[in-house]
């Protein structure tokens, strides 16, 4: 292995370990497999120089958005997936909005690693869970005028309304902001601001 290669090899390492997570989950949040990643860890193939530059990044944002104790993808799917597998989901929607309350304050706290939300996070395991989280993430980042992650753009393949006590279906639909609903996701709004 040349000198180079090896530097390489040496700074996605430090990557990895920085993100705290583990190879399969940091290949996910990079948009890779972790045979691909393995791969240029090993030296035997080479990653573009845009895949390396946003490795060293989002390893780093992940790094510090875990010692700041911030909430990430990957630990907002984890609890996702936890909350989906006891049948709360009243739980899993404080979740899903109190990630989308601490990624509207990292976009807006110059100090904080926003990039962190750039990372895939993987699936919890319920694709209207993972709308869910996209259509609130991608809505942050628009509103803070920043590209939405690429991750953002999944969809639940059915429309879903989240069940509410005091409103049925037909009244969540049309207390459902157009930004939700386009996405096939009806929480009426008043839900989405006071949850």
């Amino acid at each position: 292995m040349d000198a180079d290669t090896r530097d390489v090899t040496n700074q996605l390492r430090a990557a990895l370990l920085r993100s705290g997570l583990s190879l399969r989950g940091f290949a996910t949040a990079l948009g890779t497999s972790h045979s691909r990643l393995s791969s240029y860890l090993h030296g035997t193939a080479s990653p573009s120089a845009a895949f390396f530059l946003r490795a060293l990044r989002l390893g780093a944002a992940l790094g510090e958005a875990s010692e700041q104790g911030w909430m990430t993808p990957q630990v907002t799917r984890q609890a996702l997936r936890e909350a989906i597998a006891r049948g709360d989901e009243r739980w899993a929607f404080k979740i899903a909005t109190q990630a989308r309350d601490q990624v509207r304050e990292m976009l807006t706290s110059p100090e904080a690693p926003a990039a962190a939300w750039e990372s895939k996070p993987g699936s919890c395991g319920d694709l209207r869970w993972d709308s869910l989280v996209a259509a609130l993430v991608a809505h942050e980042f628009a509103a803070a005028n920043r590209t939405p992650p690429a991750w953002t753009e999944i969809r639940a393949h059915d429309d879903w309304v989240l069940s509410n006590l005091l409103l049925d279906d037909a009244d969540v639909r049309e207390a459902t902001p157009d930004w939700l609903a386009e996405r096939g996701i009806y929480i009426a709004e008043r839900d989405l601001t006071t949850a």
